[in-house]
């Protein structure tokens, strides 16, 4: 299925409900495909932890409708414990195991460790060897969290494996508040001012959508699950979004 340009992707990570915005939802068999009728997207963070086998990606994927897609975030053996290298065997293993979700993976994102500096050669072949295992319309995203990777040999990276970087709120260094590289660009937003607690004022939201308007197509996940404010933030934003052509159409329940 060929994606329409200039698309705008909104989800959370994870797709838990709070019972405090469950009224925003129908009701569905399951809470994912509860949340799939609402929003077009989601991150799962759970494969950080360990890799879900088939059976449970073929759930998910029935879950959900064909224009539902899903950001996988890449298992912290390669990016925390491996830190990038000899990944090849672990990548194999990993969309392997994730197969049946194939037809909705719409990105993959790693999120790298703070204390991981780049290392030209251990990140070429690592985003190298990501990029060549998926196929060309999934968006590849990365979280770097060491001032390191805000340099011209970054940037090349980005560019020769067309891999989008994170904007992330909080930033952690000066330039990761704005995305770098391919597009669609990839919003990650934690919380702030209390990372993973916090909501975001009206005021952030607004400059958000200023943000996505202008990059034109991208992903925007919020990641403040702690106190529930990433649905309710999720759904002011779109309601933010409604009426423009950017924005996917509305969705209907899977089969």
């Amino acid at each position: 299925m060929a994606e329409r340009a200039g698309r705008i992707w909104i989800g959370c990570a994870g797709w838990s409900i709070p019972r405090s915005h469950a009224h925003a939802f129908p009701r569905g068999a399951s809470v994912l495909e509860r949340y799939a009728r609402v929003f077009d997207a989601v991150e799962v963070n759970s494969t950080f932890y360990r890799t879900p086998r088939p059976g449970t990606c073929q759930r998910w994927a029935d879950s959900v409708p064909d224009g539902f897609r899903f950001s996988l975030k890449l298992p912290r053996a390669m990016t925390h414990y491996a830190r990038l290298r000899d990944a090849e065997a672990a990548l194999d293993a990993f969309f392997a195991s994730v197969a049946p979700l194939s037809r909705a993976v719409g990105a993959v994102l790693a999120q790298l460790p703070p204390t991981l500096a780049l290392d030209e050669e251990v990140a070429d072949a690592f985003f190298g060897a990501v990029r060549a295992r998926v196929r060309r319309r999934v968006v590849v995203a990365c979280e770097p969290r060491h001032a390191s990777w805000e340099s011209g040999a970054a940037r090349a990276l980005w560019r020769r494996h067309r891999v989008t970087r994170v904007a992330a709120d909080p930033p952690r260094f000066v330039a990761d508040a704005e995305p770098e590289g391919a597009r669609p660009a990839y919003w990650r937003w934690h919380g702030s001012p209390r990372i993973y607690h916090d909501a975001y004022s009206d005021a952030r939201l607004d400059a958000l959508v200023r943000s996505l308007q202008q990059a034109g197509e991208g992903w925007a996940i919020f990641d403040n699950t702690a106190g529930g404010h990433a649905t309710a933030d999720a759904l002011r934003l779109r309601a933010r979004l409604e009426g423009l052509d950017v924005l996917s159409p509305p969705r209907e329940a899977a089969a």
